[in-house]
């Protein structure tokens, strides 16, 4: 049997068929399609989701990237076993879509990408808004897709859509190649009518494994823990990814052994857990620092070992220092040289449980840290605390604000920005999901359409999308989504006139914070006047948002809560104090290696460059 249908049409039912499971649980693997419609897709997939509009639930966007950035935010709340598609038109709306693909898939998250394109007859040729390229006829813009996809397509032939859709739907639910998925649609052939065979839209289920360790792989693991005085756990977003949090509380608590985190890892375990000892590596606690530093043995649990992590190779200083990575990507095992244990990495935490019973770190290695992440408490108490509620707030105090508020139900949303920063040294994650912090491609404009996506996905918890104002005017427009559709997000946005983390760095590498700042012009041409004069409150009110104003300490805990409390989409606004006048966060515990000018006149440029030196001179080579 068959049915005649267009290719746009086909895709629509066969999207809508398609069922995830793992552990027993079944679910939509494409639940929505965001889009915005163009001459590329308008005719086609925008017909089909009319047609179909009862299988198909339809977002409406404001931004092609952010549509990405939500279906994103919706997937990893999700636990990547449910996605978003996004379609746009040729053109713009379809290069619009690369950063957010790059993101998707750096952060090894599942997104489906359906952008028009060109006619594959050629019949209109060149058609508007075609690149034309003299070499290749069968190029278009969406061809920029294909280094930031996991697998890429294009559907020039009705019956190239079977096996197109069959190999898509294989990467979005595989654990370890999982990312931006692309099916580029010429638009001819988006309205082409075949007569598809019925099997094609019979509900599929595609099982997400759970791929068992290699028992000479174990048994190497095992006897290198057990060979360890100073193991640590670097835990990463593998462990939320396989849901193995619970597998690793367990472990961590039989073996004594301590558990660092990465920004993708943090909430692996809760703060108040005691072999929880917080972030690690630039943007990381003392605690968790100066464990790397002395550590014999290197437990990476789903983690990509990315520069930050590392402090660009100059964290693990301790000699013979060895590297145990489990994780269920051999590419990521195999990493720093160090013993792969390729595995699901909840599967894999039992059976090292199970075979390391009765092993424990030594006593005072336990006795150790845990006074050491004692003290670290007491300095982010220092940050947080404010003893005087009516005065402007400085970042960490705004933190501490809303720190005092939440509960595990809440999800706080971050990307980029001095923020991340602050948050993986001082945020007290409370649940496996609380803290969602996106720092694979630390992508400004992140912030807003992930908090509507992880808003769809749970719909019952109050989300936060933390913002800066730099971010903010990277991309404020799907405000005015949730606004429409009554998704009702926290928005915390804090006014610092400027990029203040790229100033700070900018400092420290012999830049002067040259072109990060929010300010006029002085008379030598620097932007070192007086604050621009935006008001950013006013413009969020502009797109539809509730706006709670917070000038103190004492405004901020007040609108925090009415914020929370809200129903609607709310904002709370606050302009921070400065770093420059009173006390931030505490420092970088571990550096970052960002290169400074070899030769300069300037004398902040010189001393920066002597200090990268004494750096650099640090760095090791893990083999």
């Amino acid at each position: 049997m068959t049915i005649r249908l267009t290719v746009a049409q086909a895709l629509v039912r066969f999207l809508a068929a398609q069922y995830t499971e793992r552990d027993g649980v079944r679910q939509r693997s494409i639940a929505a399609t965001w889009g915005i419609f163009g001459h590329g897709n308008v005719a086609g997939l925008g017909q089909a989701l009319v047609e179909y509009g009862d299988d198909m639930p339809f977002h409406q966007g404001r931004n092609e990237q952010s549509m990405v950035h939500a279906a994103v935010g919706y997937a990893r709340q999700s636990n990547r076993l449910s996605a978003h598609a996004v379609t746009t038109s040729i053109g713009p709306g379809a290069t619009n879509l690369v950063t957010g693909a790059a993101l998707a898939t750096i952060n090894h998250l599942p997104v489906l990408l359906l952008p028009g394109d060109i006619f594959a007859t050629r019949v209109a040729d060149p058609v508007l808004q075609q690149l034309e390229v003299p070499y290749a006829g069968d190029i278009s813009v969406n061809d920029s897709l294909r280094p930031v996809s996991k697998y890429f397509d294009r559907v020039t032939r009705p019956e190239a859509l079977i096996p197109a859709a069959l190999q898509a739907m294989r990467v979005l639910t595989d654990p370890v190649e999982t990312g931006a998925v692309t099916l580029a649609l010429p638009q001819d052939v988006q309205a082409e009518a075949y007569d598809w065979p019925e099997e094609f839209f019979a509900e599929r289920t595609w099982a997400v494994r759970r791929p068992g360790a290699d028992p000479a792989e174990l048994a190497e693991a095992v006897q290198a823990i057990r060979a360890a005085r100073r193991p640590v756990v670097v835990a990463g977003g593998g462990v939320h990814h396989s849901r193995a949090e619970e597998a690793l509380a367990e472990f961590a608590a039989a073996t004594g052994i301590p558990v660092a985190s990465t920004q993708a890892g943090k909430g692996s375990l809760r703060h108040d857990h005691p072999q929880d000892v917080g972030g690690v590596g630039h943007t990381g606690t003392a605690t968790a620092n100066e464990l790397a530093r002395q550590a014999d043995l290197v437990i990476g649990v789903g983690t990509r070992y990315t520069d930050f992590t590392t402090a660009s190779g100059t964290l693990f200083a301790g000699e013979g220092v060895r590297f145990l990575n489990l994780n269920i990507a051999p590419y990521d095992g195999h990493k720093l040289a160090g013993l792969p244990l390729v595995a699901d990495a909840r599967g894999a935490l039992q059976e090292l449980t199970e075979a390391l019973r009765a092993h424990r770190v030594p006593g005072a290695y336990v006795d150790e840290y845990t006074l050491d992440k004692e003290r670290w408490e007491q300095r982010v108490d220092a940050c947080y605390e404010s003893d005087e509620p009516d005065i402007r707030p400085t970042q960490p105090q705004v933190l501490g604000a809303l720190d005092a508020l939440v509960d595990e139900s809440d999800v706080v949303i971050n990307a980029a920005g001095s923020l991340p920063g602050d948050l993986h040294k001082l945020w007290r994650a409370r649940s496996r999901d609380q803290y969602h912090l996106e720092y694979g491609y630390s992508c400004m404009g992140y912030e807003i359409p992930a908090a509507i996506g992880v808003k769809m996905a749970a719909p019952d918890r109050n989300v936060w999308a933390l913002v800066g104002d730099g971010t903010y005017l990277m991309m404020p427009t799907e405000i005015v989504t949730a606004v429409q559709e009554g998704i009702a997000i926290k928005l915390l946005l804090i006014q610092n006139h400027g990029y203040a983390s790229i100033g700070g760095l900018s400092e420290t590498v012999g830049g002067e914070r040259f072109g990060t700042a929010y300010r006029y012009q002085s008379d030598d041409g620097t932007y070192t006047g007086a604050p621009l004069p935006v008001d950013l409150a006013a413009n969020v009110a502009s797109l539809g948002m509730r706006v709670l104003r917070a000038k103190t300490v004492r405004d901020l805990r007040a609108a925090l809560e009415e914020a929370r409390a809200s129903d609607t989409p709310t904002c709370v606004y606050v302009e921070t104090e400065t770093a420059d006048t009173v006390s931030g966060a505490p420092p970088a515990q571990a550096w970052w290696d960002v290169p400074v000018a070899a030769t300069a006149t300037r004398a902040s440029a010189v001393k920066a460059r002597e200090l990268y030196e004494r750096h650099v001179s640090t760095r090791r080579r893990h083999l």
